[in-house]
């Protein structure tokens, strides 16, 4: 997905009470550094950086001071009862870098009939360039039989990444509905036969 623009304001206040009055303020605190620069702490307005993070791996470009600089989220901190962002750490990437993310798997299409579809890894890490990160690799599972397994080296991956996961890493898992496994009805009928044998006994 393309750069996302954020303003930010330059922070030169610290400490809790200083964080709690910027998230009052509706502000987030966040902290930006990488290739060997000093950290910048900085601002970021809440609403639009939480729609920015609802992206997986936004890339962010940060404009300060009449500068931008391309960044993505290394940690977000979030409250554990309220839907509020604390703090954020921004790692700065530059056009061209390639870095390690781990992506979402989308799962596409219904597997044949009398199957389970488990997806045993809802990401996969990926070496792909800071500017081109894709927003998740599709696994199709259509109309494939119980007993398939799909493992990472197997899937489809977007131009220009490389798997970091494990080749042998198992993606989904296709398993078929039981034959055996009881059917509700039949449990309840021997219980039920149970039931009022036990009665009957008590009652002599």
């Amino acid at each position: 997905m393309s750069e996302i623009k954020l303003p930010a304001e330059r922070r030169n206040s610290f400490g809790k009470g200083a964080a709690r009055k910027i998230r009052r303020d509706h502000k987030i605190p966040a902290v930006l550094y990488g290739h060997g620069t000093d950290p910048v702490h900085i601002t970021l307005p809440a609403h639009d950086t939480a729609l920015a993070l609802k992206h997986a791996n936004a890339l962010l470009s940060i404009e300060l001071e009449g500068k931008s600089q391309l960044a993505l989220a290394k940690d977000i901190q979030r409250d554990p009862i309220r839907p509020i962002i604390e703090h954020i750490d921004l790692v700065i990437v530059r056009k061209g870098e390639k870095v390690n993310v781990d992506v979402p798997v989308h799962i596409e299409g219904e597997a044949g009939p009398d199957t389970i579809v488990n997806v045993e890894s809802n990401t996969i890490e990926l070496l792909v360039e800071a500017t081109h990160i894709p927003e998740s690799v599709v696994v199709s599972v259509e109309d494939l039989p119980a007993g398939t397994q799909i493992k990472a080296g197997e899937l489809v991956l977007p131009e220009g990444a490389t798997l970091v996961t494990d080749e042998d890493a198992l993606i989904v898992n296709i398993t078929g509905l039981s034959a055996q496994e009881p059917d509700a009805d039949a449990e309840a009928e021997p219980a039920a036969a149970a039931t009022a044998t036990a009665t009957a006994d008590a009652a002599e």
